[in-house]
């Protein structure tokens, strides 16, 4: 019995320590694995997201490699999700190529290089080699060439995502045989040529977007057959032809964007069996006739935009009043629209965006009946004359306001404006008085963008004081006078800046060059003396300046972008000498 109890014994330490062992040797770094990293890590020549700075000892699956993960039962790498950690952040990215070496992971089931911004080269051909893969995202970088044909082995593929790099040439036909695939992402890139029919093939997917490229020929009919689609986005290249009609067999579609490119003819009537669609994009190409009221029957539809086409009247306001329960943003835009007024059904409805601009609106500014939800509002391009005193104060949730161009003839001081916009346009107009109402310590901290240019604006440019966020500031054409003050350097996030076509005297304050991060600055024809201080080299973010046509005198500042600017920057001065003009007298 004793003996017995002793081997039982015995075996139980044979097992544990086989447990032990076998789980320490499945969970440690596969040396095939850690030098195809570490090759990858060594064509990286530059990381400011730190990420691999974590990659060190010999160790891959310990957990201390950051994005690196490891199948505990195998002990092989099987996911590498390098994300930038700050997208929005050009400073903050990784200069390099991909190494081929990572085409050696071939236990890899996702791999992820995304946001990188500035990792460039070509895609390697080894890629090919990683048969588990069934996540390829290789996101927001700077990748050339084409794509490999190769990558059409990988037949587990679910989401193969490119978006955002410098990718030319053809969409290869092999991307056909990924019959797994649910999601496809092109977006983003230079590739030409027609969409490959042996896309048919792609019979799961759910989510195809090839917008920003520049491809060209037919909406080919066999994207109808897709029948899984949810998203299809082809925004923005040379699809040309009509839309075809077998689109609106896709009743799971959610998204339809075909905007932005040379479609024609009619918006077809069968459009109303898309019942499961929320965001309709069809602005920007060249159709025609009318919008036909079957769009009413889109009762999940919210975002409708049909701007800049060469659409009709009547719009199907009957039918739209009735149908469009979702609804949220419509835009009519710049069709051949002639409304003269806002549609009742836009005026009464809770709607969060309505773009009416070149519709042939007249008369007073429409009453919404419930302007509390409105946030984005654009009444450019039409013939209105009165209303707009407080007509934005009853729009509390209300960013951006665009009512430009139009017959508009008041005071600024009587216009309200509400707490939050962000965003005001009102150029082009017939608008008198002073600065000061809209221009004070009375200004909204949350606006950031004024433009009143091509008014009848007078008086001076106030002074202006700390904590406001202004980045375009554009007052150019109009009649204002007196000099720049020097509280301009007040405006810290200043991004433009623009008093071209006024009656300015005095001297350019030096404290404009504690605007760093000024991008456009537009002086032109004033009555500017002295010089272009030197201070202003320290703009380093400037992209276009003009002092045309002043009376300017002296060195031009010599430094970039001043001394490369064209002569033409500079013309119509007094006496302004130096690069790009030439040399001044003496030196």
């Amino acid at each position: 019995m004793q003996m017995s109890m002793w081997v039982i014994k015995l075996l139980l330490i044979i097992v544990f320590f086989y447990l032990e062992n076998s789980q320490a040797s499945s969970s440690a770094c596969s040396e095939v694995d850690r030098l195809a990293l570490v090759g990858f890590k060594a064509r990286i020549l530059k990381d400011t997201t730190d990420l691999l700075s974590t990659w060190t000892g010999k160790d891959c699956c310990g957990g201390g490699w950051e994005g690196v993960e490891c199948d505990p039962a195998t002990g092989r790498v099987n996911k590498l999700m390098l994300q930038s950690p700050s997208a929005g952040n050009v400073s903050v990215h990784m200069i390099g190529i991909l190494s081929p070496s990572l085409g050696n992971l071939h236990f890899l089931e996702t791999m992820v290089i995304s946001g990188m911004k500035r990792i460039g080269g070509t895609i390697p051909q080894s890629f090919s080699n990683l048969s588990r893969l069934t996540e390829l995202v290789l996101d927001d970088n700077a990748l050339q060439g084409e794509i490999p044909s190769s990558l059409g082995h990988l037949s587990l593929l679910q989401t193969f995502s490119f978006n955002g790099n410098h990718l030319t040439g053809q969409i290869p036909p092999a991307l056909g045989n990924l019959k797994g695939l649910l999601q496809l992402n092109l977006a983003k890139n230079s590739l030409i040529g027609p969409i490959p029919p042996n896309l048919k093939n792609l019979m799961s997917l759910q989510f195809l977007d090839l917008s920003f490229n520049s491809l060209s020929g037919f909406i080919p009919d066999f994207l109808g057959q897709l029948q899984s689609l949810q998203y299809l986005v082809l925004t923005n290249n040379q699809l040309s032809g009509q839309i075809p009609i077998s689109l609106f067999n896709l009743v799971q579609l959610s998204e339809l964007s075909i905007d932005q490119n040379l479609l024609t003819g009619r918006i077809p009537t069968q459009i109303g069996n898309l019942k499961s669609l929320s965001v309709l994009r069809l602005n920007a190409n060249q159709l025609t006739g009318q919008i036909p009221e079957s769009i009413a029957n889109l009762q999940s539809l919210w975002h409708l935009n049909v701007s800049r086409n060469v659409l009709m009247d009547p719009l199907p306001n009957i039918a739209f009043s009735k149908g469009l329960p979702s609804l949220l943003a419509i835009d009519l835009s710049y069709n051949s629209l002639n409304l003269g007024t806002v549609p009742e059904w836009i005026r009464n409805r809770q709607l969060s965006d309505v773009h009416l601009a070149g519709c042939k609106l007249r008369g007073t500014l429409p009453n919404f009946t419930k302007p509390d939800s409105l946030t984005s509002l654009d009444l450019s391009d039409n013939y209105f004359t009165d209303g707009i005193a407080n007509f934005l104060t009853k729009m509390s949730s209300l960013q951006s306001a665009k009512i430009s161009n139009n017959l508009l003839k008041i005071d600024l001081s009587s216009i309200r404006l509400p707490d939050q916009l962000s965003s005001l346009d009102l150029h082009s107009n017939l608008l008198f008085g002073s600065l000061s109402s809209i221009l004070s310590n009375k200004t909204s901290k949350f606006l950031e963008a004024i433009d009143v240019s091509m008014n009848q604006i007078s008086g001076s440019i106030p002074e202006f004081s700390g904590g406001l966020n202004l980045k375009v500031l554009n007052i150019g054409s109009n009649r204002i006078a007196g000099h720049i003050p020097s509280s301009i350097s007040d405006l810290a996030k200043l991004e433009r800046f623009d008093i071209s076509r006024n009656h300015i005297t005095g001297t350019i304050p030096t404290s404009l060059g504690l605007l760093v991060k000024l991008q456009w600055l537009d002086l032109s024809i004033n009555g500017l003396t002295g010089k272009i201080p030197d201070s202003l080299l320290g703009i380093e973010a400037l992209k276009h300046a003009s002092f045309r046509a002043n009376r300017l005198c002296g060195e031009i500042p010599q430094g970039r972008p001043f001394n490369i600017y064209s002569a033409a920057a500079y013309a119509h001065n007094l006496c302004l000498c130096g690069k790009p003009l030439p040399p001044c007298k003496g030196k």
